[in-house]
């Protein structure tokens, strides 16, 4: 059966880092474009950061461009995602999953979702 992993969530103070990480059950990560989406109550999910298959393309949500950034590592079946100068606004939990192609980072089109990872970012 086809599962992601996410990891890598706590509580940090603004201003600061957490690195999250994708991992793959029963198949590899290397053979798909990958998407990092959050959700906080009452919203809807919303795409943060793609990937693509090789990692030569990625995508990010305006909310975190030049903050976070997404990476891979294919022999470890692997999806990163980094993120700096983090902000009360990027609290939700954060969920991995795989995409069509890096460009199409919509929750809606994504598929084989992890159980997500919390993020909170608080004083």
């Amino acid at each position: 059966q086809l599962q992601l992993v996410e990891s890598g969530g706590g509580l940090v103070q603004p201003g600061g880092s957490l690195r999250l990480t994708c991992a793959a059950s029963g198949f590899s990560l290397g053979y798909y474009a990958i998407g990092w989406f959050r959700q906080v109550p009452g919203k809807e999910r919303e795409g943060v950061s793609c990937i693509s298959l090789g990692g030569g393309s990625t995508n990010y949500a305006d909310s975190v461009k030049g903050r976070f950034t997404i990476s891979r590592d294919n022999a470890k079946s692997t999806v990163y995602l980094q993120m700096n100068s983090l902000k009360p606004e990027d609290t939700a939990v954060y969920y991995c999953a795989v995409v069509g192609r890096s460009t199409l980072c919509k929750a809606s089109a994504a598929s084989y979702w992890g159980q997500g990872t919390q993020v909170t970012v608080s004083s």
